[in-house]
């Protein structure tokens, strides 16, 4: 594998299991995981990971920055991909 993908993977395996932990922690009534660090790892690469967490953990389904910012990260993510892969940038 090439760098970009362990770090594409990484990133939204990382951000999966941030969005069950921090779904168990608001269910312990523990500390929780800033909305801001879970869209950031879904705008660092984790956008994908993040909408599984978010449906499969049901977290965070209720706000709307999610709801509607996350799906417009991943879709941004896609574009970037596809134009990579278009312009021979990249390849998989």
């Amino acid at each position: 594998m090439k760098i970009i993908e362990w770090y594409i993977v990484l990133s939204n395996l990382a951000a999966f299991l941030l969005y069950g932990l921090d779904k168990r922690r608001a269910r312990l009534h523990q500390w929780r995981i800033s909305e801001r660090t879970l869209l950031g790892l879904a705008f660092i690469g984790g956008s994908a990971g993040a909408l599984a967490g978010m449906y499969l953990f049901r977290h965070k389904t209720r706000k709307t920055k999610f709801v509607i910012g996350v799906p417009v990260i991943l879709t941004v993510h896609l574009v970037l991909i596809y134009c990579m892969m278009r312009r021979g940038v990249y390849s998989f």
